[in-house]
C-alpha cells in the first residue's frame, strides 16, 4: 500500500514537473532565436525545475512565468510562437533591443496579458488581430508596423481594459482609431501616440 501511495506521489511530481518545465521550454526555445552579447540570458537552463530561478523571469507562488523583463538588453533575433504557451504571462517587457520580425498570433493565447511592451525595436508587419483576444491588455507598444489596427483591438478600447496603444513611427492606418477615440471621449484618460 505504501508503494503504491509512492508511485502515486511520484507520479503527480513527474506531471507538475512537466506542466513547469513545459514554460521553460517555451521561454528557452526563444532564447535560442536571441543573440545575446551580454549574456543577460545565461541563466536560462533548461535542464532546471522550472524558469522561476532565472534572471528577468517573474513568476507567481505556483511557480508559473509572469513576467519577462528583459528591456534594454542588447538582444536581436525574433520573438517565437512558443511564447503564446505561458498561460499566466502577464507582462512582456522587451523594448529598447534590437528585436525583428513580426509579433507572432500565438501571443493573442496569453488571456492573462496586461503589458506588452514591443517599442524600439525593429518589429514588421501587422498587429495580429489574435491580440484582441486579450481582455486583460492595457498597454500595447509596437513600432515599424504597417496595415490597420485591426477591428478586435480596437475593441479592447470599448470592450477590454485597453489604455495605451502606441504605435508611433510606424505605417499604421489610424482613422478607425480616431473614430473609436471620438465614441469613446467620456471613458477615462487614455494615451494614443500615432
Amino acid at each position: 500500500m505504501v508503494s503504491k501511495l509512492l508511485l502515486c506521489f511520484l507520479f503527480a511530481i513527474a506531471i507538475a514537473s512537466v506542466d513547469c518545465n513545459s514554460e521553460g521550454d517555451a521561454l528557452y526555445a526563444w532564447k535560442s532565436k536571441l543573440v545575446d552579447p551580454n549574456n543577460v540570458l545565461q541563466s536560462w537552463d533548461p535542464t532546471l525545475l522550472n524558469p522561476c530561478t532565472w534572471f528577468h523571469i517573474t513568476c507567481n507562488n505556483n511557480n508559473s512565468v509572469t513576467g519577462v523583463g528583459l528591456r534594454n538588453a542588447r538582444l536581436s533575433g525574433f520573438l517565437v510562437p512558443h511564447l503564446g504557451a505561458l498561460p499566466n504571462l502577464r507582462y512582456l517587457q522587451v523594448f529598447r533591443n534590437n528585436i525583428s520580425g513580426s509579433i507572432p498570433m500565438e501571443l493573442g493565447n496569453l488571456t492573462s496579458l496586461i503589458t506588452l511592451d514591443l517599442y524600439q525595436n525593429q518589429f514588421s508587419g501587422v498587429i495580429p488581430a489574435s491580440l484582441g483576444y486579450l481582455p486583460s491588455l492595457r498597454r500595447l507598444n509596437s513600432n515599424k508596423l504597417t496595415g490597420k489596427i485591426p477591428k478586435e483591438v480596437l475593441e479592447l478600447i470599448t470592450w477590454g481594459n485597453l489604455r495605451i496603444l502606441w504605435v508611433y513611427r510606424s505605417l499604421i492606418t489610424v482613422f478607425h482609431l480616431l473614430v473609436t477615440l471620438i465614441l469613446k471621449a467620456p471613458k477615462e484618460s487614455y494615451s494614443f501616440l500615432v
